[in-house]
């Protein structure tokens, strides 16, 4: 029995909601793309949205043109603002990525992805500075000068890999950071700059990013990195499979801006995780499974001791880098399925939505929190092995002594939501169903009521203020309970022997 304290340890962090994903920003003009952003928001409410292709040629607002024998260039702002206007619609702002290079504005033509963003620098770093300058100016004069102050500013995506930026090249990177960065201040000093957003394994990157921001004394607000936990893609036809590490190493990566960096000119700056998750392919089954949210809850936990933010890739799978999905499920990094299919993961971050305030223990497999009006919220999960060899069917059993209330005797409602392999689990019943690549809709139907956790309530007694909870979890489980302590308002008359019109003996 785990004795959880009364008193609270703190506050609990709000890192892992701070921040979610997205795929290119212009697919954010789909109904079926807000239809899922507004699902997300109903019952989770991320803060910001980051994602790739905010200035590529999808977007549209790079458009240069001749006139009168001279080349000139023109700033159209349409996608832009239906994709803002639906985002603040639904409250959730952007954390505006500058990227990739207008085809008009590249000095190559090396892309990447399917929808093909150009990952080359500018051909004129002029044009480029005037690019960031106009859209920022644009988003002030439309949002107003305090709300634009609030969204992050982040140059470029990964630039230490050749996929996401010619050559790797540092220097050049470090040359299109300064531009951009003194850029941003001319429009408004109190916007917030920052990068270098670079993939796991080349920490390196940050310190000299930090020599480089000193000895040119450039302008850096937050600093950001990226962070995933699968090995080298064995592919196979349309998807991929990966080795995994423990979920320890994410919190490892989500610390290391902060180690690194110590001692130096950004130390202390916000860190921002703008891209995680455990495969960092969009075609890896494990993202759709049960395993996957047990494996991530430890993190969405803890994140916040090592970093301000951590963006879950991402919210939906309406995401077309590797072309567009073959079936409903495919292994795609959004917590949503296309047609808002709610995947494990999703309740993960849906049962900390409802989380309390206050927290007043945090484990190895569970997470505890207290409302402002004295109910008490576990998080529990049962721990996985990334091998994949925990045995099956097993169980994993908690029992807590919770404070609850503040009478000494009484009882508490205590209301369960469960998902694991088989409950609450759209994906077990997509295999089932034969694995349809374009499920009808007597299908989709079933799948929805089968993404339902399942729900149980029952009441537990009170003794000197303790409520003692006793929780088997299912292979890959996770669960939320809630206890409310019962202010009982039921008539002294009333006796259920009676139901019938019986006498009681």
């Amino acid at each position: 029995m785990i004795r959880v304290p009364e008193r609270p340890s703190g506050r609990l962090s709000d890192a892992w909601r701070t921040c979610v994903g997205t795929g290119r920003l212009d697919l954010a003009l789909r109904r079926d793309y807000q239809d899922s952003l507004a699902l997300l928001q109903r019952d989770i409410g991320f803060r910001y949205l980051r994602g790739h292709g905010l200035l590529s040629d999808g977007m549209g607002i790079h458009r240069p043109y001749a006139w009168q024998g001279a080349r000139r260039t023109h700033h159209s702002f349409t996608y832009l603002d239906q994709v803002l206007d639906a985002c603040l619609g639904v409250g959730i702002r952007p954390f505006l990525e500058l990227g990739f290079m207008p085809s008009g504005l590249a000095s190559g033509e090396r892309t990447v992805f399917w929808w093909r963003g150009n990952v080359t620098p500018p051909a004129d770093e002029k044009e480029w500075a005037g690019l960031v300058r106009a859209v920022l100016t644009h988003l002030i004069d439309r949002y107003g000068a305090d709300e634009v102050r609030t969204w992050p500013v982040e140059v470029w995506n990964e630039p230490n890999l050749p996929d996401f930026w010619r050559g790797a090249d540092e220097a050049a990177y470090h040359r299109l950071y300064e531009v951009t960065a003194h850029a941003v201040k001319e429009v408004d000093d109190r916007l917030r700059v920052g990068g270098p957003a670079i993939s796991p394994g080349a920490d390196e990157w940050l310190v000299s990013f930090a020599e480089f921001a000193e000895r040119r004394d450039v302008p850096v607000d937050f600093v950001s990195r990226h962070a995933y936990s699968s090995g080298p893609a064995q592919h196979v036809p349309f998807g991929v499979h990966q080795t995994l590490a423990p979920a320890t190493g994410l919190l490892d990566q989500f610390a290391a801006p902060r180690r690194v960096l110590e001692g130096t000119r950004l130390a202390g700056l916000p860190v921002h995780i703008t891209e995680f998750n455990s495969s960092y392919r969009p075609d890896n089954p494990v993202h759709d499974t049960a395993f996957h949210a047990a494996y991530l809850a430890p993190v969405v936990a803890a994140g916040g001791d090592h970093a301000d933010s951590f963006s879950y890739w991402t919210f939906s799978d309406v995401f077309e880098e590797t072309g567009i999905p073959t079936a409903l499920f495919h292994g795609g990094f959004g917590l949503l399925t296309h047609r808002q299919i709610r995947k494990p993961t999703y309740h993960l971050y849906a049962f900390m939505a409802r989380m309390g305030e206050e927290q007043l223990a945090r484990g190895t497999d569970h997470l505890v929190t207290r409302h402002a009006d004295g109910r008490v919220t576990v998080l529990a999960w049962a721990p996985v092995d990334p091998t994949g060899r925990t045995p099956g069917p097993n169980r994993h059993t908690l029992r807590l002594s919770l404070p609850v209330g503040t009478a000494p005797r009484g009882t508490a409602f205590v209301r369960r939501s469960s998902v694991d392999e088989e409950r609450g689990n759209a994906y077990t019943v997509w295999r089932h169903m034969g694995s349809p690549r374009s499920p009808r809709p007597g299908q989709l139907d079933v799948l929805h009521e089968a993404a339902e956790p399942a729900r149980a309530h029952h009441r537990l007694p009170i003794e000197d203020g303790r409520a003692d909870l006793g929780l088997t979890l299912a292979r890959h489980e996770i669960t939320l309970v809630e206890l409310t302590p019962v202010d009982d308002e039921t008539p002294p008359w009333w006796d259920e022997r009676r139901l019938l019109g019986g006498e009681v003996p």
